[in-house]
């Protein structure tokens, strides 16, 4: 099955870098939503450009569908690289299912904002509202996350992509005024392992994917990362499939399942809908496909060689002269 390049950029995602770049003096922070199980993935490179030093928080979403661990290392990562670049941010883990983090969303913003609240009060301009713009790729989980945090359905919210397409201006309980953003990705994903992980968890519309080879690729990320989970999940032995191809990991699944159709033949389009829609909903179990780069420790320096003493220059006798006294 010849793997196929994936690539999704609808015209309003043009119109989104435009609005973010008109919109962005108008706000105290930005918000920046990463699935926090493929945080890498999940993070659109331009942003960083649009937003430049502006402050920002950055929400690790549907964490109870990733690695709780992973999670706990993206926050450590993305704190430790504000550190380093020394620009106001900070990384929460959020989830509009549970609630995770939702009440520490106006706590973090207060401390990433702390002297610029702290000019404000000084100007006598405590009860201004904060503004923050939220940002994020397609179906990242912006519109449950504000009508969460604003109290009832003021967006629209499906399980797909390319839902919201125009900016908005909401009030939430939070004492924040949200600036919402249409979903944007990049128009090329550079490796495609990005692209296979944004259609796996449904960042890019199933409509325009071979889901079939989707699937059999997700099964076998699955299979090598966490095999355990994958085979007990589908009832299968581990140590039988490890010699399969992705497709013939996804077709074990249909026959595990039963899926047929006329003819005895394995329905692996039913079985391919099966996984994808398993692994996004964590019936597989809570799995992150993306953790971060550890650094390369740092190398001691080499202990520098004792300095020797230099050897003394050999003196050579002088040739004597041919009068005898050694002088011309």
């Amino acid at each position: 099955m010849p793997s196929q390049t994936i690539q999704w950029f609808p015209g309003h995602m043009a119109k989104t870098r435009r609005l973010i770049t008109e919109n962005l003096s108008q706000v105290d922070i930005v918000i920046e939503l990463l699935d926090a199980r493929i945080p890498k993935s999940s993070k659109n490179p331009e942003i960083d450009k649009l937003v430049n030093t502006k402050p920002r928080l950055i929400l690790l979403t549907k964490s109870s569908l990733a690695n709780a661990s992973a999670t706990k290392q993206w926050e450590a990562y993305y704190a430790a690289l504000a550190a380093e670049k020394k620009f106001s941010c900070a990384a929460l883990a959020v989830d509009t299912v549970t609630g995770e983090g939702v009440k520490e969303i106006t706590p973090m913003i207060r401390k990433v904002l702390a002297e610029k609240l702290e000019r404000y009060a000084n100007k006598g301009m405590e009860g201004r509202k904060i503004r923050a713009m939220m940002v994020g790729i397609p179906n990242v989980g912006k519109s449950s996350l504000i009508n969460r945090l604003s109290g009832g359905k003021h967006t629209r919210v499906e399980d797909r992509p390319g839902v919201t397409r125009t900016k908005q201006w909401v009030s939430t309980n939070i004492g924040i005024e949200l600036l919402d953003m249409p979903g944007v990705l990049w128009p090329k994903f550079e490796d495609n392992i990005i692209g296979q992980n944004l259609a796996f968890t449904g960042a890019i519309k199933d409509d325009i994917l071979d889901i079939e080879e989707l699937a059999s690729n997700l099964c076998a990320r699955l299979y090598n990362t966490v095999p355990d989970l994958f085979c007990t999940r589908y009832k299968l032995d581990r140590a039988a499939l490890a010699e399969c191809t992705p497709y013939e990991l996804l077709c074990a699944v249909a026959k595990k399942r039963g899926f047929l159709i006329s003819g005895g033949e394995l329905d692996t389009e039913r079985a391919a809908d099966i996984v994808l829609d398993e692994f996004r909903e964590a019936k597989i179990g809570r799995v992150t496909l993306e953790y971060p780069e550890k650094k390369p420790a740092a190398k001691k320096p080499e202990p520098k060689p004792e300095p020797t003493a230099k050897p003394e220059a050999e003196v050579k006798p002088e040739e004597p002269s041919e009068n005898g006294d050694g002088n011309e």
